[in-house]
């Protein structure tokens, strides 16, 4: 059985500055802002939620079908999914517009400002949950807003379980959007931040958020995550890292170790940790994509880290 991901496919473009953006921007004058960063490091990289979120969940030996919108460009992000065997069914190419970029800049302390332009991702919306086969679980990651909706109501018309995951594409929906999500998803996964806008918008609690799902998953980078379940919250260390590298992607390695919890029935306390450590290795390489493991050495790790056998 396979996990649908419905979500953006991007190119990243990253960049790093060699200070914080604390010594550059000055509080009192936020409201006229203008500021440059030089970013003598730049380059490019296959990224986006569903791109992302799939090559993880491959890695793991899941079976991922990744559901979104590309542009005319989207040429060499093809060939590297093929070389990692990532099926392309559902990626609908758009010749007349660009793959979604983003344009990632992080200082020092891991800090990001992010700019996006998203091309393609609008037209999300062409793809229809109902042309995927063997589907035993979903996500509706961060993309056109369209297709986020549309992809939710589909899943619940499908009876297929999905995972909600706002992401960046939280500043797209009202308190009233929010919920209804809330209503449809089976499991809801944000980061802490995005937990206390999903809070003010809905004027739900945390608690009461839950009682909507089966879970809510809420991560807290290096404080590791919390789910919260019928049966309690359960809290997930955070898996040790030999370096912390880059951040970006570390979310959507998360995610695709939910995935393939879920999928294979692990249980929450394997799941989230299954989960932990894809972040954690992740985290330690520049990119997206550019991490690798073999599921012998992610079970090693993951005995290092937690002391606990690996049954998967």
């Amino acid at each position: 059985m396979s996990a649908l991901i419905c979500g953006s496919f991007a190119y990243d473009n990253i960049m790093v500055f060699h200070d914080y953006f604390k010594n550059h921007i000055l509080p009192d004058k936020i409201h006229i802002l203008n500021v440059s960063f030089l970013v003598p490091q730049m380059r490019r990289e296959f990224g986006g939620c569903a791109g992302n979120i799939a090559y993880n969940l491959k890695l793991l030996g899941g079976e991922p079908l990744p559901m979104g919108a590309v542009g005319g460009d989207f040429g060499p992000y093809a060939a590297w999914m093929d070389e990692c065997g990532v099926d392309r069914t559902h990626v609908a190419q758009i010749d007349e517009v660009l793959t979604a970029q983003a344009f990632i800049t992080t200082d020092l302390d891991d800090n990001q400002i992010t700019a996006f332009h998203p091309g393609a991702m609008d037209h999300a919306a062409v793809n229809s949950i109902t042309d995927a086969n063997g589907i035993s679980v979903g996500i509706v990651a961060p993309d056109g807003r369209d297709g986020m909706v549309q992809h939710a109501e589909q899943f619940v018309e499908a009876g297929v379980p999905f995972i909600f995951d706002p992401g960046q594409g939280m500043p797209m929906f009202d308190g009233s959007d929010l919920k209804r999500f809330i209503e449809q998803a089976t499991w809801v996964s944000v980061n802490d931040y995005e937990a206390a806008l999903m809070q003010e918008r809905t004027g739900w609690k945390a608690a009461e958020i839950a009682a909507h799902v089966d879970a809510l998953i809420v991560t807290r980078g290096g404080d590791g995550s919390m789910i919260y379940t019928a049966g309690g919250a359960i809290e997930v260390p955070a898996a040790p890292v030999c370096a912390i590298v880059d951040p970006t992607g570390c979310g959507d390695a998360y995610r695709a170790g939910l995935l393939y919890g879920l999928m294979h029935e692990l249980g929450w306390e394997t799941t989230g940790r299954v989960a932990s450590l894809c972040g954690a290795i992740k985290i330690e390489k520049a990119g997206t994509q550019n991490h690798t493991f073999s599921r012998e050495d992610f079970a090693m790790r993951y005995l290092e880290a937690f002391g606990q056998t690996l049954c998967w």
